[in-house]
Order: C-alpha cells, then structure tokens, then sequence
C-alpha cells in the first residue's frame, strides 16, 4: 500500500475549471443507485488554457460520460481510484456522466449511504466524490436542481437543497421531486434524503416581514421530540437578526435527524442533516445538559448559514473560517438565553482539558494547518474551541460595536464567496484600525502560550506593576515561536473585595480592561493604587493561555468570594482545589496519610452557607477539578495518585459538610412540572451536585434519596443524576437493579440506551472492562453506529481514566481491537476514537510502552488515510 501523501496549504491553485450550474439525477435503489450529473462548466480564469479536467472521485462505476451531448471514447478519458481525467475539453462545455453507486453498503456513511432503511448524505469535507465525479473542493461554487426518484412506498419523501419546484407520479409507483438551490454553494453543503418521515412544520417572520416555513423531519415514532428543538431554531433566527442582521434567504428551512451519523449535524444548505442525539428532546429521555446541547447545536448549524454557506471557506485549511466564527457565536447565543458564566465555565474547562491536551499532544497543530493528508483528521477541537477563542479574543480587542461592523463588513464583501482567514481578519482591521498583523500568528502556531505573571506594590509612588511574560512551547513541527498579540482583561481588587479604579499613564480606564500584550515581556504600571491590590487576570478567560501567577491560597479564596467576574471567581476556586489536591496526590505518592487543607473546607463551607442568587454557578464552583485537569497540570501523569486524591478529597468534603449539603438539596428539591429554563436547570443542577456529595458518604439516608429520586421518574436530569451515583457506589445491591431496571425500561429508546452504555462504563469498580465487553454484544449496541461507538468505546476511553490506564495494558488492547475493525468500516469514526492511545508521552514508563505497542499493532495493518496519519503522528 503506497504511504499517503501530504498535501499542503503553500501548493494552493484554483481550480482548471470551474462549475456554474450542477443538474443531478438519483434514481434511488439501496444496492444500484444511478447519479446522473449534467455539469456546466468553464476554465477558469487563472489556469492557462488546454489543460486536462480532473474530478473526484471515490467507489464509482462509470456508466457513461459525454460532452456537450457527445459521447466519450475510452481513449479521451482515464479513471482511477480517485480520480476521473478527460484529456482534452474546450473552455466552455456541459460535462454528462452517469455512475452507479452502492449506498447500503456505504459504511464510511459519506456521500450517500442508507441509515434505517433511510437515504441520506454527508458530504463534507470530501463525501460528495462519492456521489458522483465533481471537482469536490470548496471554492467551486454552482447552483444545483435536484431530481430525486425513488419508491414512492418506501421513500414517500424526497428532500433536497433549496425550495422545491416540482412533483410527480412516475410508472411502477415510482415519484419524483426537483429541487432547486438558487444561492451557489460548493459540493460539500448538497443534501438528499428519502424516507418514511413525518414533519412537524411551523413559520417564521423575518425582520423584512418574509415568511419562512419551517419543517423538522422525522420517524413517526419521534414526532413527539422535536418541539424543544423548533423552538430553538425560531429563537436562533431572532437571535441571529437581532445579533448580527442576518437573515435567513430561502423560503423553506428544513432539518433531519438521522440515527446513522459521524457528526452532530450539518449545515447542508436549507436541509440540515442533523444526528438524532443532536435534535430529539423530551423531558422524560433527555438530560438538562443535552436539552442545552441540542439547542446549541441547532443555533450552531442555523448560524452556518451565513458563516459557512453564504460566506465559505477557499480551502479546508481555512476550516476555522467558519468553524471558530460560527462556534464563537453558538457560545454566545447560548451564553445570551442560558446563564452565561456558567456556559463560559462549560466552554472553558472543555478547552483546558481536551484541547490544551491536543495542543501538547503528537498531533498538535495550528488553528490553520499548513498541511494534511486526510483533512477529516482536522475537525479536532483546535479548529473548533480553539478557533472559537481567536474569534472571542478579537470581539475583546475590538470591543462588541466595532467587532459588528467587522463582521457586517465581511459578510457583504464575500457573499457568494469562498474566503480566507486573511480576509475575515483584515475586515476586522478596516473598522478598527487596529494592526493585526501579529494577531493572525494566533492563526500560524500551534501550541499553548504560557503566561508568567508577577505583581509589585510600591507604597511611596502608590504604583502596582504587573509583569506578564509570554511563551509558546515547541510542537511537532514547530520548535520556535514568536510573540502573540494576547488580549488580557483584568481588575484590581481592594482589601474589602471591591474593584479599584484603573490608571494607566494617566488615563482612567474604569474598573476592568483589556491589555495589549504584544512582546515576550511587559510591564504595565497602574497608579493611584493606594494599598496593595489582588489581581484578577485573565477575566472572562479572554485568551486560550495557561496562567501562572504566584497566589497564596490566602489570595484564591479571597478572589473566590469576592471577584466581580463570574469566572474568575470560579477558576479561583478551581485553582484553590488543584494545589490542595496537589498535595494529597504528593503524600499518596510518598506513601504518607493524606489530610485536607482547612482551607478547601472553609472555602466550600462559605459557598454553602451563603446566600446566592446564581444556583447554577454555585453548582460548578461545588464540582471538584476534573482528573483530566488535573493530569494536565502535571509534568508525569500519576493516574493512581490522582485517582486517589480526588476521591478523598470528595470523601472528605463529604463527611465534614454533610448537613451543609443536605440543606442544599433539600432548599432546591421542587414538583414543579419539567421545563428546560434556566432557573429550573440551576435548581437541579445544584441539588444534584448535593447528591454527589451526600452520597459519597455512603449513608444510608443519602442512599434512600438517590433510590427516591430514580424511583420518582421526575425527569431524565434527576433519574440519570441518582442512577449514576447508585450505580457508581459500592452497594450493588441497589446499584445493579436500578440500571437493570432502566435498561428493560428504556430498552426501546436508542438515545436513551447510549446513556445507558454510558453510566455502566463510567463505574470506577475494577470489572468494569469485563462489563465494557459484554455491553458490546447487547442487542442495542453496534458498531456501525457512530453513537453507539461514543457512548461505550469513546466514555469509558476518555472518562474512565483508572479502568482504561489498567496496568495490565487490557483496557488499551480493547480500544486498539475497536479502532482496527472500524478502519476497515469507518475509517472517520476510527480516527476520532484512537486519540486517548496518542496520549501517552506523559505517563509512567510502563503505561508508554503498552500504549504503544498497541499502537504499533495498529500500524501493522492495511491503514486508511484517516487513522494512518494519526498513528504516524503518535509513533514519530
């Protein structure tokens, strides 16, 4: 097998020729679909003239090709694995081709492929060469008809991009339907679906007064589960008017859920194909945290229409052009309905655990990579979260007002056009005037900065000079690095906890604002400073940087009580917990009795016994630091000792603020009927934090409140909160009949059965592996189905970190076993499940060398591109 090659952002060309209008003709048969495509095209501007056409193209069988009405000789053509050549074509032509395709047996599910006996596709980045042969790149942009025939009994709806134009019978009870998309759009954003689907249709009412009708799609028995997401989606269109003026241009906009799917959904032009996890909600199935989800993800796919479909990307180097954009503003559409420090919490501790691990991992790489070999290996959460925050720092930059106007600006520029991250930035720059030259290294270097600051009260001058040293750490690729443009938003805190008066060379900037760090080092001085201040940096978490700063433990919990910013006052909390949980880990290490500072208790103590009007936010600042946020602060990576030190401190804070906690769930207990607003989902939040904590002390009253809470059936927040704990504690007793019984009460319910999966594989017990693998033979789990693959393979591999690090090396066998068979089915879903394996250059000696033997078994077999270049990455 030839070793893939690279492809790289410097070789860019525009393409020979290019596509004005794409007609396509799918005659559906789930074994022998025929795609019959008419192609009119032209050379494009920038080529020289006579050069051969070249399209895409991937498991396609040729039927027949002409041009311009003219049937093609072999002679005139060559075709190979990828790619179909006609030797010589005049400037202008219409290309005809008709291919054969087998989508039932399409396991990859890119291109078109059957799911539930449905059709659908999915086609980017490079899914539509499956369809049929097309120069299947980003920046050439057609308007496409769509004729789709089908069983009129089997496949009674016919979807596709756009508005639909016409409808029909057709022999051997046989129909069709046509579509048209009149805004051009590359191959990557063509949708179809046929199926047995029913809709729920609603309207909305732009700000120019046009009505658009709007249809969720799907199988009848789940009717009932798309009303929240309707909602959602009228509320994201107000938004994005309100927000950002824009408004939707079609007249019709669709969505799909599909149970068959490798991503959460796509932004397919007017017919979002969405995963069923992504769209369907109902109080009795689904979770607080997946009702926000959904919500954000239909906001996130619905905002794609402008960044992403009317303005798209030149290359999929420039991915983050709209993905980073249109996460940027999910997160604040979600921050604006939700509770918004609690979401910049959320988003916050995604990024410093599984990116900033990306980030320090073999496959770091820049938020636009400067080469590939499969470009499906870059939608990580670099491009995304990462991408998100270059967007976040520059609104900070500009302030909210000018950082409009940049978009405004940029999306009248480059409507209808396929854009460069240059272009998006440099629009930023004209309204602003600011220099961003240096700020687009944000764009060029991979790798964490890290930020070293200190502090120094000069009592004569009255003067506080805060020093901030920069530095990124090499990456694979890239040893040096230059200085970044780094927006850092802070305050001064008083003795009595209020916010001091900035000034700065004489200039009065209020109680909060943003500096310009630029070189490897500065000093900012601030007058007026009448007594030594605490700093709060980094407020809002204004940059995706790691933070050192020399506070006493005094300092974080002062800061956890009193700091303006809602984040801020969280991370210092965070902080506070990881350096006493710091030194548990150093005492389980040197074998000595572990005890926990004072100080933790104190400070939890003060959050339980003082009256709050944010619930939610309480919640977080109760929740202990992660293990992955912990590991990730550590130079070796003790599994054990971590491990260990989490549960006593959870044990302990347990016992000593028992009545403390059992107040809190009690005050937050409510029969309320179920709604998904955010004062109820704070209630349950904090309650349910409560019960984490009650429960730890394995007391049977807080037992017979987890059983009472399973027992009620209140709503999926609360039953899977208490199950979880029940099915996690040591009394399987209790435990195991609760998850029996939910499993034979839910056993219908694919999403609910992934949650399932999940909670059983999650349990820190030792024979949880021996459970993982019997799961695997359940009836609801298969391995063709990407949800399916998260919920078990994927939680237990990057959740359960003492079970998967198992000395024995069992746990890192059995992932290596799942992403050797998906390569050979699905070769995306094996890319994205192998990354805990890439993980190991950090732990013990032992764990590094059975981690990579089992990724040299990997290597060891007939690779595809996908999981190919990760294993070379992970190996080098």
């Amino acid at each position: 097998m030839a070793e893939p090659q690279a492809i790289y952002l410097k070789d860019y060309q525009p393409p020979a020729y290019t596509v004005e209008k794409t007609e396509l003709k799918f005659n559906l048969e789930p074994h022998a679909t025929r795609v019959s495509a008419r192609l009119h095209m032209v050379r494009h501007p920038e080529r020289k003239a006579g050069q051969a056409l070249e399209l895409d193209g991937h498991h396609l069988v040729l039927q027949r090709i002409a041009i311009d009405g003219q049937e093609l000789t072999p002679g005139e053509y060559s075709i190979s694995d990828e790619r179909l050549v006609v030797h010589q074509v005049p400037e202008r032509f219409v290309l005809d081709t008709e291919v054969e395709i087998d989508p039932a047996n399409n396991t990859a599910l890119e291109g078109l492929y059957v799911s539930s006996g449905m059709f659908c596709t999915q086609c980017e980045p490079q899914g539509f060469r499956r369809i049929t042969y097309y120069p299947d790149r980003s920046d050439v942009m057609a308007t496409f008809v769509t004729t789709v025939i089908a069983d009129k009994a089997q496949y009674p709806v016919l979807l596709s991009n756009g508005n639909p134009i016409e409808r029909g019978e057709l022999p051997n009870g046989r129909h069709f339907a046509v579509w048209e998309d009149p805004h051009p759009k590359p191959s990557y954003l063509f949708a179809l679906v046929a199926g047995e689907l029913e809709k729920i249709e609603d309207t909305f009412t732009t700000m120019s007064g046009r009505e658009v009708t709007l249809q969720i799609w799907v199988e009848q028995e789940n009717l009932h589960k798309t009303v929240f997401s309707m909602q959602a989606l009228k509320k994201a269109m107000k938004w994005d008017e309100e927000k950002y003026g824009r408004e939707y241009d079609l007249d019709l906009f669709m969505i799909v859920a599909v149970n068959d799917f490798n991503m959460g959904a796509m932004e397919n032009k007017g017919l979002n194909i969405f995963n069923s996890a992504a769209v369907l909600a109902n109080p009795e199935t689904t979770t607080d945290a997946t009702f926000q989800r959904v919500e954000g993800i239909v906001a996130h796919e619905y905002f794609h229409n402008w960044s992403g479909n009317r303005v798209t990307c030149r290359d999929w180097f420039q991915l983050a052009l709209k993905e980073g954009f249109t996460v940027f503003r999910d997160q604040t559409f979600s921050a604006d309905v939700n509770s918004a420090p609690v979401k910049r919490i959320e988003d916050v501790a995604l990024l410093r655990t599984a990116q900033f691990a990306e980030d320090a991992g073999p496959t770091a790489h820049p938020v636009r990579p400067d080469h590939f070999i499969e470009i499906s290996n870059f939608y990580t959460l670099t491009i995304y979260e990462k991408g998100a925050e270059i967007v976040r720092m520059l609104c900070n930059l500009l302030g909210w007002e000018t950082f409009r106007r940049g978009s405004d600006l940029y999306f009248e520029r480059f409507d209808g056009q396929a854009a460069r991250v240059e272009d998006f930035v440099e629009s930023m720059a004209e309204v602003s005037g600011l220099d961003l030259t240096q700020f687009m290294r944000w764009y060029a270097q991979a790798g964490t900065p890290q930020l070293d600051a200190s502090g120094e009260y000069d009592s004569e001058t009255r003067e506080y000079r805060l020093r901030i040293r920069q530095q990124t750490p090499p990456t694979p690729g890239q040893q040096t690095k230059l200085p970044l443009h780094i927006p850092v938003r802070m305050g001064l805190l008083n003795a009595d906890g209020r916010d001091i008066t900035l000034h700065i060379n004489g200039e009065n900037f209020g109680t909060d604002t943003v500096l310009h760090l630029r070189e490897d080092e500065e000093i900012f001085v601030f007058e007026n400073v009448d007594a030594a201040p605490v700093p709060s940096l980094l407020r809002g978490f204004s940059a995706p940087v790691r933070l050192d700063f020399p506070y006493t433990r005094e300092h974080l919990a002062f800061l956890m009580k009193h700091d303006s910013d809602g984040f801020n006052r969280w991370d210092a909390g965070q902080r506070l917990a990881l350096d006493i949980i710091e030194d548990l880990i150093s005492a389980h290490q040197q074998g000595e009795a572990m005890t926990l500072d004072a100080r933790l208790l104190d400070a939890y103590r003060y959050l339980l016994t003082t009256p709050t009007d944010d619930k939610a936010v309480l919640a977080e600042m109760l929740r202990l630091p992660s293990e992955a946020y912990i590991a990730e602060q550590q130079e070796t990576v003790d599994i054990d000792a971590i491990a260990a030190a989490c549960k006593f401190a959870l044990k302990t804070l347990a016992h000593e603020l028992y009545d403390e906690f059992l107040t809190l769930y009690r005050s937050n207990q409510s029969d309320a009927p179920y709604a998904p607003d955010a004062e109820q989902i704070a209630c349950r939040s904090a309650k349910n934090v409560a019960l984490s904590y009650l429960v730890a002390t394995e007391r049977e009253e807080a037992l017979e409140l987890a059983q009472r809470q399973v027992d009620a059936q209140h709503n999926m927040t609360d039953v899977r909160a208490a199950l979880t704990l029940l099915a996690h504690s040591d009394r399987a007793d209790l435990g195991d009949p609760a998850v029996r019984a939910f499993g034979e009460r839910w056993a219908h319910d694919s999403l609910v059965m992934d949650q399932w999966f999940s909670l059983q594989v999650t349990r820190p017990q030792k024979d949880v592996l021996e459970r993982l693998k019997f799961l695997m033979e359940h009836e609801a789990f298969s391995i063709k189905n990407p949800n399916k693959v998260r919920a078990l393979i994927g939680t237990f591999t990057s959740q359960n970190r003492i079970n998967f690090h198992r000395l024995d090396g069992e746990g890192y066998k059995l992932l290596a076993d799942v992403v050797i068979e998906l390569n050979r089915l699905n070769p995306d879903i094996a890319a994205r499940i192998i990354t805990p394996l890439t993980r190991y250059h950090r732990l013990d000696g032992a764990r590094q060398q059975l981690m990579r033997e089992q990724l040299e078994r990997i290597r060891r077999e007939p690779l595809s591109r996908n999981v190919y270049e990760i294993v070379e990455k992970a190996l080098a």
